[in-house]
């Protein structure tokens, strides 16, 4: 996946974003799965931007930044990923990293189980 990675395919950075996440065949490293993941979602891959917005909201590789996690969330969710659809609408319900909006919730858990997520 390197090789490929260093080439710019974003399915390539993601991947190996994730084997530095889960320290699958390299040392783990959540810095390094940010970097990579942050070279894909630069391409609009949505997973990536999900991980991002996990890692992010956990304080993983990056500081804890709950107006950046809902950010990448945001953009996640409006490519269709279900789960963050799911923890977009959460960060609307709770008002972490945006302002508490229950309208919007709602609307983030709808699309979210339209979809099939059983958290919704």
């Amino acid at each position: 996946y390197r090789r490929a990675a260093e080439q710019g395919n974003p399915l390539a950075q993601y991947t190996l974003g994730q084997c530095y996440e889960q320290g699958r065949g390299v040392p783990k490293d959540d810095r390094e799965a940010v970097r990579l993941y942050g070279l894909a979602a630069e391409q609009g891959h949505a997973q990536a931007l999900f991980n991002l917005g996990v890692l992010c909201e956990e304080g993983r590789g990056v500081p804890t930044d709950d107006r950046e996690a809902a950010r990448f969330y945001i953009l996640a969710a409006l490519q269709g990923h279900a789960e963050a659809q799911f923890s977009y609408g959460v960060f609307c319900e709770c008002g972490r990293g945006v302002p508490q909006d229950d309208a919007k919730a709602a609307r983030y858990y709808r699309l979210a189980t339209e979809q099939g997520n059983t958290k919704a």
